[in-house]
């Protein structure tokens, strides 16, 4: 038709439109990144992009958040609240777009996901949170609490079960989080060097990636078996074998610098708990682990027996050397070691008064205070952090009260 343009001259005249102006929008967010140091506002311009993707396919969004999770920043919000750049938001986003999704492909979804003993836990478990909100003394903390267990929950256990259904896929998970996770290996070893591996100085070498040396040393230990399994799936493959024969020391490396007693530790006991789980020996493990968990706490409890640990205050201090930090920890001198016993020592006096319903998701932090003793205090145990209460179980136990632990725990 005469004065109609088709097809192929109007996408051109499209883009030639568009790209201008997005352009701008792009140098605009750079300048005010860089202007403000909110860095994440160069991200800006990456919206529109994953909107549009977002409606093509949101399957690789889903790999695109694996790679952002080594590369995450944590920025902190008004009223003591926290976010991780860009990993939460694309999160949040990609768990709408996945309920709208199953509001029109419900049938596509695998039914045998929701019927497995662990979903019906973790679900009992999610709704449990959701019923200790309610009883909640600050409600709106624990509101923000659930909404964010729940975006991890639909993401990276519900969109994941129906996205990683092959063990391909599960290899294409494990190379998308691979790659941004070993750069930053690199990037943190490479100026500890500079820094003469100093274990004061080590955190200085974590930012912007990590918040302290505990998230990335648990990050990297949770990480070490999939590189040990991940070995086993490439026996042709003599590079991929070699690249991950080369993660391993790495991780090893950057493990032992990182300098987390923790992530020593969960290393030592994930090779025994593989062989417990080889040898069909889980059950057993348990039982006797919840037996002796039972002993120990009544030992302590038996006649306040846990006032006889309380630290020296004035020996309770921090470490420039690792090597004096190994020994003030079993010399019950290590100032974060003591910190932990004086928050678990007032955590235990809140589940005493509130055994089941707790004090509400995310709450610990805003109660403890008025329940410690003060034969446990340290040099740090005025929390400008407002860090918690140092175990999940007990965090659970204070703030979901025992059925929240008995779910989390089955």
């Amino acid at each position: 038709m005469a004065g109609k343009p088709d097809a192929g001259t109007t996408s051109p005249h499209w883009g030639a439109t568009v790209f201008p102006w997005f352009a701008g929008f792009s140098l605009l967010c750079l300048f005010l990144a860089v202007a403000t140091e909110y860095y994440f506002l160069a991200l800006l311009p990456a919206l529109p992009l994953l909107g549009y993707q977002t409606v093509i396919n949101f399957r690789p969004l889903f790999f695109l958040l694996l790679a952002f999770i080594p590369l995450s920043t944590e920025i902190a919000l008004p009223g003591g609240l926290a976010i991780d750049l860009p990993a939460e938001p694309l999160m949040v986003g990609l768990m709408l777009v996945f309920l709208l999704y199953l509001s029109r492909h419900w049938p596509d979804y695998p039914a045998y996901v929701f019927r497995h003993p662990i979903s019906i836990l973790l679900l009992l478990h999610l709704g449990w949170i959701y019923l200790t909100t309610l009883a909640s003394d600050l409600p709106l903390v624990s509101i923000k609490f659930s909404l964010a267990k729940t975006w991890y929950i639909v993401v990276c256990y519900l969109l994941a079960a129906h996205l990683l259904r092959r063990p391909a896929d599960v290899r294409r998970a494990f190379w998308w989080i691979f790659f941004p996770l070993m750069l930053t290996v690199v990037i943190v070893l490479v100026r500890h060097a500079g820094y003469g591996f100093s274990f004061a100085d080590q955190y200085r070498t974590l930012s912007p990636f990590y918040r302290n040396h505990v998230n990335y040393a648990a990050l990297l230990a949770l990480f070490f078996p999939w590189v040990v399994a991940a070995h086993g799936w490439y026996r042709g493959d003599w590079l991929r074998r070699w690249l991950l024969r080369g993660a391993l020391v790495l991780l090893l490396v950057a493990i032992y610098f990182s300098f987390t007693r923790a992530a020593y530790l969960a290393l030592l006991i994930a090779g025994g708990v593989y062989l417990i789980v080889r040898w069909r020996l889980m059950r057993v493990a348990i039982g006797v682990a919840l037996v002796a968990a039972v002993i120990g706490v009544g030992w302590l409890l038996d006649h306040n027996r846990y006032l006889d640990y309380a630290p020296n205050f004035e020996r309770t201090v921090s470490h420039d050397q690792f090597g004096n930090l190994v020994e003030a920890t079993y010399k019950m001198e290590d100032i974060s070691t003591m910190e932990r016993l004086y928050r678990w020592v007032a955590g235990g006096n809140m589940f005493s008064e509130r055994p089941w319903l707790g004090w509400g998701p995310g709450n610990f932090v805003n109660f403890y205070e008025g329940f410690t003793v003060d034969n446990f205090q340290t040099y740090v145990s005025d929390n400008p952090e407002r860090s918690g209460v140092h175990s999940y179980f007990l965090m659970t136990l204070i703030e979901q009260g025992i059925p929240g632990l008995l779910l989390f725990v089955a």
